[in-house]
């Protein structure tokens, strides 16, 4: 059974902003937590991916908390075996059929060498091809016996057409694992798109694997990829650390690829540099925020200033009704997002449908399926607790024998989770 919601919430701000800490500067001393507060811990470091980052960081000195982050570490690194197995063989295949592909993000990050297999976890493999190779590149995926789960705006799902996802707390070696395919990188702000397609396409596309054109190129998508999330309050501690690790390694020639388009500035990406920067001061040049700050609005500009890591990630238990609202960029704007989300656009309510059909976390939730009309009264009259993070709660407060078998993948279902901010809006 839940304790008091009130306290679930105080301790899964407490215990966030901790871990975040103790990620970026290690050595701090052993937290006096209670037990409820080192479960709330286990449930935060799930939901932000940092379980195995922090196994190797942190020694704080609690038995069952060292016992499950070096468990964490040697499922990651199973699993990114099969997730290294797999991308070969698809690198394989794609070369014979003259496909170009570029692996994004994580998988990006650990070509570079930024992260050692078992440090970072990855739900998916993100690809991205080009329009006129999407049909090639799906059957190329069918063909690896891969099928389809469900589309929209953003990429195609694909999942194994055997295997099932484990319903445990955190990450697990046997997950299945499922392959998203972009033809455009693109984030939502809230209601109006933001599209970096043209620098993440390498300019002389080679059949197989490409990498990114440039280390700036990663850094965009990292940054676009987390205002998505920050938007839709579903950053996670892992983008910051990604975008902190990746920024020791830029030059400035690398900074000045977000600003590849003047006709576009990267008005998107101070908040999250911003929030990176308070927890990594030494990672990002200030002059680099100096700059982004002339191309933010001044709302998003004042509001990011007071942004906290829990305030805008799924360590805030609470849903927000009008989540995102500050990224508009007018009041015409700031009125599409108003009416998304009093009368859901049809293509939301599907995305909506798919998610409430393919993932864990949202099985036998009456909330999802309950008439919009009756979300946003409820929106209204009483605080309303996120379903993802409560999912991630509850399995971290099971009974300590179950607590202590081996962990499975409460996390792979959570990350999928911020598909619906898309929905929210």
């Amino acid at each position: 059974m839940l304790p008091p919601l009130r306290i679930v919430r105080h301790g899964l701000r407490r215990t966030t902003e901790a871990l975040a800490a103790e990620l970026a500067r290690p050595g701090g001393a052993t937290p006096a937590w209670n037990e409820l507060e080192w479960r709330l811990a286990t449930a935060v470091a799930v939901a932000h991916g940092v379980s195995p980052l922090l196994s190797k960081c942190s020694a704080w000195e609690n038995p069952p908390w060292r016992r499950f982050l070096e468990s964490q570490r040697e499922h990651v690194e199973l699993r990114h075996r099969r997730i290294a197995a797999l991308l070969q063989r698809i690198e394989a295949d794609a070369r014979a059929a003259g496909l170009a592909m570029v692996p994004l993000k994580g998988s990006a990050l650990h070509a570079l060498g930024i992260y050692a297999p078992g440090e970072r976890p990855m739900a998916d493999i993100d690809l991205l091809v080009r329009e006129d190779d999407a049909a090639a590149a799906i059957e190329l995926l069918l063909q690896l016996g891969y099928v389809e789960s469900f589309a929209q705006w953003k990429h195609r799902v694909f999942k194994p057409a055997t295997g099932q996802p484990f319903a445990g707390l955190g990450e697990h070696r046997d997950t299945p694992v499922n392959i998203e395919l972009h033809t455009r990188i693109r984030e939502r702000l809230p209601v109006s798109m933001v599209d970096i397609t043209a620098r993440i396409q390498p300019r002389a596309p080679r059949p197989g694997l490409n990498p990114y054109p440039s280390n700036g190129a990663l850094m965009s998508h990292l940054l676009l990829h987390a205002a998505g999330n920050l938007c839709g309050r579903s950053l996670r501690l892992l983008h910051l650390h990604d975008i902190a690790l990746l920024a020791a390694r830029l030059s400035a020639s690398d900074w000045d690829v977000l600003w590849d388009d003047d006709a576009k500035p990267p008005w998107w990406a101070l908040p999250p540099l911003r929030l990176a920067a308070r927890h990594y001061p030494q990672a990002i040049p200030a002059a680099v925020l100096a700059r982004l700050a002339r191309d933010c609005p001044l709302l998003l500009r004042t509001i990011s200033r007071r942004h906290s890591l829990t305030r805008v990630s799924c360590s805030e238990l609470w849903l927000h009704a009008f989540a995102g609202i500050e990224w508009s960029r007018s009041l015409r704007e700031a009125g599409r997002y108003l009416r998304n989300r009093i009368s859901p656009p049809q293509e939301a309510r599907r995305e909506r449908a798919d998610m409430a059909r393919t993932q864990l976390w949202l099985q036998g939730q009456g909330w999802v399926t309950s008439p919009h009309r009756r979300r946003v009264l409820t929106w209204l009259t009483r605080p309303v607790p996120r379903m993802d993070m409560l999912y991630v709660v509850r399995a971290a407060l099971e009974d300590e024998s179950k607590a202590q078998a081996p962990p499975q993948d409460v996390a792979t279902s959570w990350r999928r989770s911020t598909i619906l901010q898309a929905t929210r809006r």
